[in-house]
């Protein structure tokens, strides 16, 4: 499929609110499309496409961090998306608003009744709440749809429960996604998320070893969780808003000293500084793994080769 670049970020005008804060009278009575949305992937825009259909505003209803780090802080979660990203990807897919909830002891312990009555009644004002099949809240997972359907009755909003999409190998999850990139199968996780997999961040100060090998790079920093297989990337990098073609490194840099991972973008045909600007990165197409190489001549050659390939796959 053809590579579609992720959109712009959203206007001031879209509204991300957290606990407390009063939902703008243009988002009375929404729908609520509740879920962690990790990647904002053609499954998730199934449920959001749903939820559309009910003609009321949309406000999606959503956790940071990712309630799964709260409980298992020590097993390190590869985020697809991390909180500007998913705003970003939910309102370019018709989101209204985003209603973001910290998930933290307290919200681990607030019951499925308190969810209902404080979130979704009290707070946000529900007149539909959209959910996928496997959807649980509150406390030890107490509620799901069905409760959730009898408390609307009760409380007087709509409960629409939205089956799974499935893909070629079965559901699509974020799971999956995480999974391909894990393996270096960009194009299969971008088929799955429906848009290119993309970092933002800003380009920070690095080595200088690119510039003197005739790639100077634009670095960025990472999450520590990122699972994103090491090694060489076509990517198209966007500046200023406007995309360039480019070719990038993740990982250790076995040539120089086996580091922390970094991400290395070489920008095709640029000359700017890029220092502390904020860019986004979406990936393509892998090339190849990490390599060390017998010389720097042996690495320019290859790094030569890698840039071709690289125009080569984006052209196509």
């Amino acid at each position: 499929m053809p590579l579609i670049l992720p959109p712009p970020r959203p206007s001031a005008a879209f509204p991300v609110l957290g606990p407390g804060q009063v939902l703008p009278a243009s988002l009375a009575r929404p729908t609520v499309a509740i879920g962690n949305f990790d990647g904002v992937h053609r499954g998730h825009r199934h449920v959001l496409a749903m939820a559309r259909r009910t003609t009321r505003p949309l406000v999606v209803l959503t956790f940071e961090p990712h309630p799964r780090s709260y409980f298992q802080p020590d097993v390190p979660l590869f985020r697809l998306t991390d909180a500007a990203g998913k705003a970003r990807l939910l309102a370019a897919a018709g989101a209204d608003g985003l209603a973001l909830l910290p998930f933290d002891a307290t919200m681990a312990g607030t019951s499925a009744e308190a969810f209902v009555d404080r979130l979704l009644v009290d707070w946000l004002g529900a007149g539909t709440v959209v959910v996928g099949r496997d959807f649980h809240y509150g406390a030890r997972r107490a509620g799901n749809a069905e409760t959730l359907r009898q408390a609307g009755e009760a409380r007087g909003f709509a409960v629409i429960e939205v089956a799974a999409l499935d893909g070629p190998d079965g559901p699509i999850s974020s799971s999956a996604i995480r999974a391909a990139l894990a393996a270096g199968r960009v194009e299969t996780a971008n088929d799955l998320l429906g848009h290119a997999w993309f970092v933002t961040g800003p380009v920070i100060h690095g080595e200088k070893r690119g510039r003197e090998l005739g790639y100077p790079t634009a670095n960025i920093r990472l999450d520590a969780s990122c699972g994103l297989a090491h090694g060489i990337y076509a990517v198209m990098v966007g500046l200023d808003g406007t995309w360039h073609q480019g070719v990038a490194s993740y990982g250790r840099r076995p040539q120089f000293d086996n580091g922390a991972p970094l991400l290395e973008v070489h920008v095709f045909d640029f000359a700017g500084n890029l220092y502390d600007k904020e860019v986004d990165v979406a990936f393509a197409s892998y090339l190849r793994g990490e390599a060390k190489f017998a010389s720097l001549e042996a690495l320019i050659d290859q790094m030569d080769a890698d840039s071709r390939e690289a125009r080569s796959r984006l052209g196509r």
